[in-house]
């Protein structure tokens, strides 16, 4: 894919670590700070599983059925894609390029394998793992959210597990111990990415063109 001035990130964490929330406030802080500077976005995915109660197609997912999918598959329009409990997930090629080439940045939130995937075809991703800060306290937030019952939360901890151990193939590691810390670490990731050489000639390339001009 050519050059553009939106980035793409990767945010990859155990079930509990605290990465959907940390993604939410970061796109709440920068839409607090004015139309200019809300350029970001999480990519909605498609599935085949069927919507939930107050989930809204083309918002939380493109929902579509089985054979759409496939056929979406067959024509390589996903950077990745899985099945999950007998239903499909992808992330579509057409709509994150086009989001990119506006100048938005797009958040994927995927596992590592998908990160693993995209990143193979994106070299220029920044992929971003949010861990816990001990195994009690991820227990803890898994227990105390009140979603899953003591066997899901235990399937839960041991997949933290295979999670983790793929830490040190990410190009950022944020430990979310304290919510704001955290935040901050991620937001800095995301101005460093915007302040790279290559995107600031994309941004700024008349401004240099008239200081560089006799």
């Amino acid at each position: 894919m050519a050059h553009t001035l939106g980035n793409l990130f990767i945010l990859a964490a155990p079930s509990g670590a605290g990465k959907s929330s940390l993604i939410k406030a970061l796109l709440q802080k920068h839409a607090e700070t004015g139309p200019h500077n809300n350029v970001m976005q999480v990519s909605v995915s498609h599935t085949t599983r069927a919507p939930r109660p107050g989930e809204v197609d083309g918002v939380h997912y493109h929902f579509v059925d089985r054979d759409a999918f496939q056929a979406l598959i067959k024509q390589e329009a996903f950077f990745e894609w899985a099945e999950v409990f007998g239903n499909y997930y992808g992330t579509s090629k057409i709509v994150i390029e086009q989001t990119l080439k506006q100048g938005i940045d797009v958040f994927l939130d995927i596992d590592w394998q998908g990160a693993r995937q995209v990143k193979a075809q994106i070299p220029d991703t920044a992929t971003i793992f949010v861990a816990p800060p001990s195994k009690t306290e991820l227990l803890r937030r898994l227990t105390e959210r009140g979603q899953d019952s003591p066997d899901v939360i235990d399937k839960r901890m041991t997949q933290a597990v295979d999670e983790i151990s793929h830490y040190h193939e990410f190009d950022y590691v944020v430990v979310n111990d304290d919510f704001a810390a955290a935040l901050a670490e991620l937001d800095a990731i995301v101005t460093s990415r915007r302040l790279r050489k290559e995107k600031q000639i994309m941004r700024y390339d008349q401004l240099f063109k008239d200081l560089l001009s006799e």
